[in-house]
């Protein structure tokens, strides 16, 4: 089993390059399947959620070309099937992305029950009732989604709470469907108008992504494309915090400022020094970090995937600090790793009383799922001594070569996966 030791207290200097973004990707992958044309994606993450989607669409017969490590072709033309195996889809979240695409494509879809992290419920009733609404035939048979119709048509759509996941699903069963769909109350997030984008670039005609009304009106056929992923939001707030958690200096590149201000703001707010350009942003921190109150929102609110992060940062700033996580419930499951490494945190429902500490200390620890594993990657950087994580798997579902881009910045980060591994790097930091 993999693990990640850390020698904390470096300040991490210098640059670093964002890549594609895995939530974006996910969608757009199973949007490409909705054409029988060869679709070219570039600007891919390299990540396990990326390999295994890719490995449940080959399963169907989807033509799957790596044409580099960051770029695939995609084809279903040869497309022998709409029930995707158990197996390859299991441990990603996004499996529900083929539910929407194939049963706009080919008007029936049969998926498994999704994973992914244990961070909380996560419903799939909204999903369920936009496909309804389209004229689907819906139902949940030995572990999986099966989803049926004659025809789609176009309906007015209200979803009762905002979620990404049915934004996404819904507008790529509804691009292919006869008249026209409304979405209201639908998710703003950069990568549901990144699938948005790439479903436009196809031929489909979508209007109002990234607004909480989105117009679709049905088109009979999409066509191919070739098209680059946009920058991952999550990955650059992970650099942003591992600047401010080290005192460090970083300038954070490739990636889009406007989808990246919650996160400045808070950073702003803790005393850091923000610089933003056309693409890249440069966090720099002296001195003891401020105290501060977050709640989690849906963009262009503070995203919950940056609160693990936000707060283990919080964990050594100055005052006592309040993170609300309005989004899901499981989410503060990482505050007992924080605690074994000297946090003084207390979690009361969906809140959590974080008073600073002067400093962290190493300790073994486990992520418990992909946001906070990176979370407590940034607390061992900052910790006095040696750190040990276990579940690094986690980790790697979202991180591309997250060791090896930390080491550009000067940390004492090591892979390893036996114990005379993890002799030989404490000798070597010792």
């Amino acid at each position: 089993m993999e693990q990640y030791i850390i020698k904390g207290g470096n300040p991490l200097v210098g640059e670093v390059d964002i890549n594609g973004a895995k939530n974006a990707a996910l969608g757009i992958l199973a949007a490409a399947i909705m054409t029988d044309s060869t679709v070219l994606i570039e600007n891919l993450p390299d990540v396990n959620d990326i390999n295994v989607m890719l490995e449940a669409m080959s399963q169907i017969g989807v033509k799957v070309e790596r044409v580099t490590s960051h770029a695939a072709l995609i084809s279903s033309k040869g497309i022998n099937g709409v029930s995707v195996d158990y197996e390859y889809i299991k441990k990603i979240r996004a499996s529900y992305y083929l539910l929407g695409a194939l049963l706009g494509k080919y008007k029936e879809a049969e998926v498994p029950l999704p994973g992914g992290c244990n961070i909380g419920s996560r419903p799939i009733d909204l999903h369920l009732k936009g496909f309804r609404a389209l004229g689907a035939e819906v139902s949940i048979r030995n572990g999986s989604i099966c989803a049926k119709a004659e025809h789609l048509h176009g309906a007015h759509i209200f979803l009762d709470t905002v979620s990404v996941g049915a934004t996404i699903n819904i507008m790529m069963a509804a691009c292919m469907a006869e008249g026209r769909t409304i979405i209201e109350n639908a998710a703003r997030e950069p990568h549901v108008v990144d699938v948005a984008n790439f479903l436009s670039s196809m031929g489909a005609n979508i209007r109002g992504a990234g607004t909480d009304v989105i117009r679709i009106r049905g088109v009979e056929r999409l066509h191919s494309t070739e098209y680059s992923i946009i920058p991952d939001q999550i990955e650059a707030g992970t650099y942003m915090f591992a600047a401010a958690a080290t005192h460090g200096d970083v300038l954070v590149k490739n990636l889009i400022p406007k989808h990246m201000e919650a996160i400045s703001a808070k950073l702003i707010e803790m005393g850091c020094q923000v610089d933003t350009f056309d693409n890249a942003i440069r966090i720099s921190c002296k001195g003891r970090l401020n105290g501060t109150n977050v709640k989690t929102l849906p963009y262009p609110g503070y995203p919950t995937d940056m609160q693990p992060q936000i707060s283990v940062a919080l964990s050594m700033a100055q005052g006592t600090s309040i993170v609300t996580e309005s989004i899901f419930e499981n989410r503060f499951k990482y505050m007992d790793e924080l605690a074994r490494m000297g946090a003084m945190v207390k979690v009361e429902g969906n809140t959590a009383i974080i008073t600073g500490v002067d400093a962290l200390t190493g300790a073994r620890i486990s992520a418990p799922d992909l946001r906070a594993g990176a979370a407590l990657v940034l607390a061992g950087l900052a910790a006095e001594g040696i750190t040990v994580i276990d579940d690094i798997s986690y980790i790697q579902r979202g991180y591309e070569n997250f060791d090896g881009k930390l080491r550009e910045l000067g940390a004492q980060i090591e892979r390893i996966c036996t114990e005379k591994e993890a002799q030989k790097f404490r000798l070597k930091v010792s």
